[in-house]
């Protein structure tokens, strides 16, 4: 995937931070540093979207639906 070059405002703690991640080679520079903590918070962000919709769901119907699919599909199955 293709980069692009951005800006962005940080707060002198939060850069001292990185620099010090940094220098302790925990990251190879700034850039990778941030790029890596932006990708995880994506992530967690996506995984907690994903977590709140199952959230939704009725454990009860859902396993109903998944038995009377399974009785469905397991009469037309071949024996071996």
């Amino acid at each position: 995937m293709a980069s692009v070059k951005v800006a962005i405002t940080l707060e002198q703690e939060t850069l001292r931070q990185v620099d010090s991640l940094v220098a302790q080679r925990v990251f190879p520079n700034r850039s990778r540093a941030i790029q890596i903590a932006l990708h995880e918070k994506i992530e967690r962000v996506e995984g907690g979207r994903l977590a709140a919709e199952c959230a939704k769901l009725d454990p009860k119907f859902e396993q109903s639906l998944a038995d009377e699919g399974l009785g469905v599909d397991a009469a037309t199955w071949p024996e071996f």
